[in-house]
């Protein structure tokens, strides 16, 4: 079975994001230990305010890996299998335009992540104790700023991912068509 140009096209943009990101998860892990290791427990801290203030950090390791490894590489399956039982390919620019909006949303995803939690870990270092106080003062303070960069970023990603879910799935033959 031949795979469509623009299938291979996709395959290979969402597989290098794959083997990036699994990088990039590795690094993120490293990055967690290192960072969090200056984050003083015990007399200065009480172990509840250590793990509030390094939870947000220890989350985006476990995320690049789902968004940027696991979700391409059962996108790619889910569209190869979809072309082996007999689906109607989804067209080239719909792709294309699915394949950008799920890699914005991934890389501004991760982004706010690292900035969130490291937001949180240097506050706490830096001797804010107050949660709430670190919290207003992420985005600056603009919740409004804060709203907008979070919605373009979940939304782009989930639309990406909707648009080739529901190309997948208009595109599959029906039951009766399939065992014919």
């Amino acid at each position: 079975m031949p795979i469509p140009a623009h299938y291979r096209r996709l395959y290979i943009s969402f597989l290098r994001l794959a083997g990036a990101m699994i990088f990039f998860a590795l690094v993120t892990g490293i990055l967690f230990q290192e960072s969090t290791r200056k984050v003083p427990i015990g007399k200065v801290l009480d172990p509840g305010i250590h793990w509030e203030s390094v939870y947000h950090l220890a989350l985006v390791h476990g995320h690049v890996f789902l968004i940027g490894v696991l979700i391409p590489v059962a996108v790619l399956g889910m569209l190869h299998f979809s072309l082996m039982v007999g689906g109607k390919e989804i067209k080239p620019k719909t792709l294309k335009w699915a394949a950008r909006l799920y890699h914005i949303g991934v890389g501004l995803t991760v982004l706010l992540m690292l900035y969130k939690g490291y937001h949180y870990v240097l506050s706490v270092r830096m001797g804010q104790l107050a949660f709430e106080a670190i919290d207003h003062s992420y985005f600056g303070g603009s919740h409004i700023l804060r709203a907008i960069v979070y919605t373009i970023a979940h939304v782009s990603m989930s639309v990406g991912l909707g648009i080739i879910a529901a190309g997948v799935l208009r595109g599959l033959p029906k039951t009766r068509d399939a065992e014919a």
